[in-house]
């Protein structure tokens, strides 16, 4: 699988791990940054990171920030993501199954390292249930974006 990451200098640390994490686990990363702990703006990394889902260059991407949060906000503002933020395994897997979500978001400074790298491998591994009724739902949610 061909997944997009990025981050901002709150969870420059997460990112590296999870990053050699899902190449372990045999997925090719492209890597948007940062590239450091120098501050920088999340949106900078994100925006770039969750349009190549968009535009099908990756299949996934998985933003960081120190809470998730507004890495969050920034991937939902681009039309066609579904960015969920997360902090347990089970809405990691529920996301995925209901949702179809195509990014997640994390906070380093919200969950310790072990489980985020859990939720992750739950998040990566888990298919989309392609249930009606959970495909109404997001075809409502890509329906506010037109207007």
């Amino acid at each position: 699988m061909k997944i997009a990451i990025a981050c901002d200098h709150g969870a420059f640390e997460y990112k590296n791990e999870i990053k050699q994490m899902l190449v372990e686990m045999g997925n090719e990363v492209e890597d948007f940054g940062c590239h450091n702990t120098d501050a920088v703006d999340f949106p900078d990394m994100v925006v770039p990171a969750v349009t190549s889902v968009v535009e099908n260059r990756n299949e996934k991407a998985i933003v960081l920030c120190g809470t998730g949060i507004g890495v969050s906000i920034s991937a939902n503002k681009v039309n066609g993501v579904r960015c969920a933020l997360v902090s347990d395994c089970f809405s990691a897997k529920a996301t995925r199954e209901h949702n179809n979500s195509n990014v997640l978001a994390l906070g380093q400074r919200v969950i310790g390292i072990e489980l985020a790298k859990e939720i992750v491998r739950v998040w990566v591994g888990t298919e989309f249930s392609n249930d009606e009724r959970h495909m109404r739902r997001i075809n409502k949610i890509m329906a506010i974006e037109e207007n």
